[in-house]
């Protein structure tokens, strides 16, 4: 299968409906380079977390701190999209690494939405 052949699958979910990939308990789960540091700009204070020289996205509630889960919509929201960093652009809908996340991570979006209201 080819990557737009992936793209196209109707059996994967919208970004914003699954999430999966925004989920870890890691510390060390998205590692964000210099430029991806720069391109970040003022918000990179906020959500970058340093382990050493080593720059990771801040992990919070066991997700990206840049996810927002949106209550009213239940979709889940990169509030730096235009800026994230290089591996979640890399990170195609449909994808074998996107198929990877929801097969090991496809529960923990439903689990944050639990008890919100709908």
């Amino acid at each position: 299968m080819t990557d737009d052949a992936a793209l196209d699958d109707a059996d994967t979910p919208e970004c914003l409906a699954c999430g999966a990939c925004c989920f870890s308990t890691l510390s060390r789960y998205v590692p964000v380079s210099g430029d991806d540091y720069a391109r970040l700009g003022d918000d990179a204070v906020r959500l970058v977390a340093w382990n050493e020289n080593r720059a990771y996205m801040r992990i919070e509630d066991a997700h990206c701190a840049a996810l927002r889960i949106d209550e009213a919509t239940r979709r889940f929201v990169c509030t730096i999209y235009d800026s994230r960093p290089q591996v979640c652009r890399d990170l195609a809908r449909g994808s074998p690494a996107c198929n990877g996340e929801r097969a090991t991570k496809g529960e923990r979006p439903l689990i944050a939405l639990r008890g919100k209201p709908a």
